[in-house]
């Protein structure tokens, strides 16, 4: 690895970012890029995964346009040697793939159950125990899930999506304890609410009215804020830290009557 002008440089060091085509994942993709990491972007849609191997390329980084699908081991499989092949190695794995669909439990189909437990929870297990391998094979690894609010707590019209965020918290500790002895940390970043090309629109209504009433910054977070976090605990700086999820929320969850 190459040599480190601060705890918190990357250079020298291969990510993977699942998820890493939109929102979330894309912004976490590009900070780990610009703090030094090559990295890989990837997710179902061969164009945007085409469209982040070049912007991170354009940053001076090396890349690789390949999709994958949390859904198919195999993909994750063949994503992962295909890396090691090319790169060299893994040293940092975002797991961002997610879903989401706001429905009354009493009139929630169990096809979609089925389908966010899937991707949001099963999925992250998949891409983890992929790489995860690796990792504890070369004995060094930094792995961060995408937990939520719905980590802590209920949100309203989206259990599956809150079983499947709760799943995750546990899953990151789980994974923590067992593989710290090989050198591998396991962390989650729990987003507050963050305004995307997805949610926009939503934001608007009075469930955005609502969140904004609960976070004491009285604003909606811009993913970019999501990426010092993220290259934190990619980074040696981070080096005695497993098992935890960091909010980024504007501080939603600390608080109480807002005024």
């Amino acid at each position: 690895m190459a040599d480190r002008s601060t705890p918190f440089d990357l250079g020298g060091r291969v990510a993977v970012v699942v998820g890493g085509t939109s929102g979330i994942g894309r912004a976490i993709a590009l900070g780990l890029a610009d703090a030094g990491a090559d990295v890989v972007a990837t997710g179902r849609r061969r164009d945007l995964v085409e469209q982040m191997s070049a912007a991170i390329a354009a940053r001076g980084r090396r890349s690789l346009a390949i999709s994958a699908d949390v859904s198919d081991a195999g993909s994750m499989t063949a994503l992962r040697d295909a890396c090691i092949r090319d790169l060299g190695s893994v040293d940092i794995l975002v797991a961002a793939a997610g879903v989401t669909k706001r429905v009354p439990t009493l009139e929630m189909a169990e096809a979609d159950w089925t389908r966010i437990i899937d991707t949001n929870l099963t999925g992250v297990m998949r891409t983890c125990q992929v790489f995860g391998s690796a990792m504890v094979k070369q004995r060094h690894g930094r792995i961060i899930t995408i937990a939520s609010l719905a980590s802590f707590v209920g949100l309203h019209e989206v259990a599956a999506y809150t079983a499947s965020k709760a799943g995750v918290a546990g899953l990151t500790r789980a994974l923590a304890v067992e593989w710290a002895r090989h050198n591998v940390t396991v962390n989650a970043i729990a987003p507050g609410v963050f305004e995307t090309d997805l949610n926009r629109e939503l934001l608007k209504s009075g469930r955005g009215q609502e969140f904004l009433m609960r976070t004491p910054m009285k604003r909606f977070g811009n993913v970019n804020e999501l990426a010092g976090t993220a290259v934190f605990l990619a980074s040696d700086a981070a080096s005695f830290i497993t098992g935890q999820l960091i909010a980024v929320d504007g501080g939603f969850l600390a608080s109480g009557v807002n005024q």
